[in-house]
């Protein structure tokens, strides 16, 4: 047909001049183009992946969902998308609500924070669209707003609009006022109380871990458990605000819904003021029931999450337990029931049946008593018991803090003390001697006294010692007995008298200039003690590799150098005991295997020659670490003659040298000994002993037995910076 060839323009609603051929040529080829990428595109699979990033569930149908509702909110919706998305909203609080029936724990619905606010949207922007239909088509008749509306304020309100309005009203108050306000007030609390209890719960973690109760795996899982919790509870406090904004935004829409569709009706549509108001107000209030129900819903989920708290279970199974678990307030509540039938003016047969029922009930629970469910999982699902693998017998606790029961209040609770103690007690030895000590497993034996407390190693008891619980420990710093009400004990670390005193006695202690410390430092001021004269033992090979592990990329090429071609991982280790044996610290590991390496390219060989070469290379570090008060070392000498005793008296080479003095000889030196030891103790200071490298190991063999706490050095192992001063000689 010609008939637009003479027409003369488009006129209103033609059709617009078809483009020319150049743009039809390019038209064409483009979308052929962009067909041709599509058939590729779905051959290879992408399309595919596209099509399942928008299914429901997926991050981008997620999206696409939101960017939905938020367009609710600015384009008119036909009432057979309205009536959908009303269904939608009414099914979904449905399905919010079962699903919070039936949790066992309110954690395991840490979404609902973002639910809520996705359903709370979904009603307003329904609202809205619904609150447009009525204010524009609301003269048409009962089904402008569609069907779902019309449903709602005919049928619900039966056909009367005053009660469906005192109907809307009356849901609007159990909303705001009972459910979304006390459900509000639950969350705001139960977040406080939440946040306030985490760190009690992380010690109480770590305490476990620390004790060996639970490995690194456990505890992380832990920890990420309470942060979900404390992310939760936080999250419901503020998700709570949102129920409560939509019972206020429904009441305002409402009234703007009415009195704008009076105005409407009356004023535009010429209505009679009488048909405007049954028209408009059916539909708002119909409008106003679909919205407070779904509503109503969301709002009684929330409160059953919030409610839960430390119940276990689903609520009917929670709630069956827990009412009708006792048979005795059943048959009270039948008792009662059966006094209120014989009331006069009341009916009997509700209240007769009612207390059949319950007394039916007691009677059958009082035959059949309930179980606790999570008990029957345990004793159903718990595995046969079996025997302890011979593997797991043989294991040893390289460290281990055993303690009597009146002490484990120290380890956990608001006085678990003890185990942050130790954590810093390895931490410190870590920094002074370079060398993390294993986890001390604490555990409590039943068979010690309840105050004593046992440690031992590769379980093996190296200490032990009793402590007062609730008590403080008071001594004099000259070592004397203080003059405090008190038992008289000993203090277990050093040996110094002390007494256990009451704590309203310490400022007096104090005022005595007595050193005062409480229960859980005097254990771990012993365990120190302990572990520092046991470090040899602990530093085991594999902890030994560990450490070289440990060293920075740019150490490593010396390790390979050194390792195994010029010494063993043994040779290392058992120079490294030395060291700690006299408590050298090993912090400075790459100075250690420089030394070490340099020793082997001069010859030397066996443990005693390396470890004196490499004590010569620290001396800066030794002798830093043994300056008195008085900025200098105090030192205790050898008169030449005993030095010639010693060195003519060492028999034996390399690592076989030992000292083979006659024993007068050697008691006669050890009497000399202690009296030196004395005379610099009086004076407050604490000695060196200073001998020949020749002796010095021989001289270390006899210092260990009489005062293992004093250094003994070589002349060679003087930092020649250092500050010296010879306070004593023995002669």
């Amino acid at each position: 047909m010609d008939t637009a060839k003479g027409s003369s323009g488009p006129g209103p609603g033609a059709l617009k001049p078809y483009p020319g051929k150049a743009v039809t040529t390019k038209l064409f080829s483009a979308l052929s183009s962009q067909a041709t990428r599509a058939s590729e595109s779905w051959r290879s699979g992408s399309y595919k992946s596209s099509w399942r990033a928008a299914i429901p569930g997926t991050d981008v149908g997620l999206a696409i969902g939101v960017l939905l509702l938020l367009s609710i909110l600015i384009i008119p919706l036909p009432t057979f998308i309205l009536d959908l998305g009303l269904s939608l909203s009414i099914t979904s609080s449905v399905l919010v609500l079962m699903v919070s029936l039936f949790l066992e724990r309110p954690i395991e619905f840490t979404s609902f924070p973002t639910l809520l606010l996705l359903t709370t949207l979904l009603r307003l922007s329904l609202e809205i669209a619904t609150t447009r239909l009525i204010l524009s088509h609301g003269s048409e008749g009962t089904y402008a707003a569609g069907h779902v509306v019309a449903a709602f304020g005919g049928f619900l309100m039966g056909g009367d609009v005053v009660i469906g309005g005192i109907v809307f009203s009356i849901l609007l108050v159990v909303n705001f006022m009972v459910i979304t306000k006390g459900s509000g007030r639950i969350a705001e609390v139960a977040a406080r109380f939440f946040l306030d209890s985490m760190p009690g719960k992380q010690m109480a973690i770590d305490a476990e871990l620390s004790s060996g109760a639970i490995n690194d795996r456990t505890a992380r899982l832990r920890r990420k458990e309470l942060e979900d919790e404390s992310s939760f509870y936080g999250a419901m406090d503020g998700a709570a605000k949102f129920v409560r904004g939509d019972a206020i935004a429904a009441l305002i829409i409402t009234a703007i819904n009415i009195v704008g569709g009076l105005a409407i009706g009356v004023l535009r549509h010429g209505m009679p003021i009488g048909d405007a108001a049954s028209t408009f107000t059916t539909l708002t209030v119909g409008d106003g029931l679909v919205s407070q129900i779904p509503a109503l819903l969301v709002s009684t989920a929330s409160g059953i999450v919030v409610t839960k708290g430390g119940t276990a279970g689903s609520a009917d199974v929670t709630l069956v337990r827990q009412l009708g678990g006792n048979p005795k307030p059943m048959a009270m509540a039948a008792v009662l029931s059966g006094c209120f039938a014989l009331m006069p003016g009341l009916p009997a047969l509700p209240f007769l049946a009612i207390s059949g029922l319950a007394g039916a009930a007691a009677w059958w629970r009082w035959k059949v008593p309930v179980q606790d469910p999570s008990e029957d999982n345990v004793t159903e699902n718990a595995p046969p018991p079996s025997a302890t693998p011979i593997s797991e017998v043989l294991k040893l606790d390289l460290l281990r803090l055993e303690l009597g029961f009146g002490l484990l209040p120290m380890t956990n609770g608001d006085n678990a003390q003890l185990t942050e103690q130790i954590k810093a007690l390895r931490r410190t030895i870590a920094s002074e001697m370079g060398f993390i000590t294993p986890p001390i497993r604490i555990q409590d034996n039943i068979l010690l006294p309840s105050e004593r407390y046992v440690i031992k190693l590769k379980e093996i008891t190296i200490g032990s010692g009793e402590v007062r619980p609730g008590r403080l420990m008071a001594m004099t710093p000259s070592g004397g007995i203080p003059d405090l009400e008190g038992d008289r004990t000993t203090e277990p670390a050093f040996g110094l008298p002390a007494v256990w005193i009451a704590p309203a006695l310490k400022p007096r202690a104090v005022a005595m200039k007595c050193t005062v410390v409480d229960p859980a430092s005097v254990l771990v001021t012993h365990l120190s003690e302990l572990v520092r004269q046991n470090l040899p033992d602990l530093l085991t090979y594999v902890a030994t590799q560990a450490l070289l592990d440990e060293l920075p990329r740019d150490q490593q090429k010396l390790v390979s150098d050194l390792i195994p071609s010029q010494v063993t991982l043994s040779t290392l280790q058992r120079v490294l005991q030395s060291l700690l044996a006299e408590r050298v610290s090993i912090r400075d590991l790459p100075t250690i295997l420089e030394s070490i390496q340099e020793g082997s390219g001069l010859g030397l060989r066996g443990i005693q020659a390396l470890t004196g070469h490499v004590r010569i290379r620290l001396s800066r570090q030794i002798c830093s670490g043994l300056e008195g008060p008085g900025g200098y070392i105090p030192m205790i000498t050898l008169s030449p003659e005993w030095e010639n005793d010693f060195a003519t008296h060492i028999a034996g080479q390399g690592d076989e040298r030992r000292l083979a003095m006659p024993p007068s000889m050697l008691n006669r030196f050890v009497g000399k000994l202690r009296d030196a030891f004395n005379a610099v103790s009086a004076s407050g200071e604490v000695p060196v002993i200073v001998v020949s490298s020749t002796v010095r190991d021989s001289m270390r063999s006899i210092v260990e037995r009489v005062r293992p706490t004093v250094p003994v050095l070589s002349q060679a192992e003087i930092y020649p910076r250092a500050r010296i001063k010879t306070i004593e000689t023995i002669t």
